[in-house]
């Protein structure tokens, strides 16, 4: 009689690292003072995005800075996290910058 096969146990999960939800601002080059956030647009009311995903049209996201108060809004889907918000700002400024360099 033979033996049995063992299974071979599978790979161990890697862990995935957290991104970062906080990050410097473009206008006041300020460290950790930009944070985004997701949110659920409405109607009249505005409320915190805690993983309802009940009205998938109307997400809003948002980065502002609490020192030079400048601000950033941009429609989002259920995948875009908060590094997609910021860079999205980034290219954004980067975009206005250009633009402005072309017309002088």
């Amino acid at each position: 009689m033979g033996k049995r096969k063992s299974r071979a146990k599978p790979p161990p999960k890697k862990r995935m690292d957290k991104l970062d939800t906080v990050f410097s601002c473009p206008f006041c080059n300020h460290g950790t003072s930009v944070e985004c956030r997701i949110r659920v647009h409405g109607g009249s009311e505005t409320a915190l995005f805690f993983f309802c995903f009940s009205d998938m049209k109307n997400l809003i996201g948002e980065a502002s800075c609490r020192i030079c108060q400048e601000s950033f809004s941009t429609n989002v889907t259920a995948l875009t996290e908060a590094i997609d918000i910021y860079s999205e700002w980034i290219d954004e400024c980067e975009r206005v910058n250009n633009q402005e360099d072309e017309d002088a």
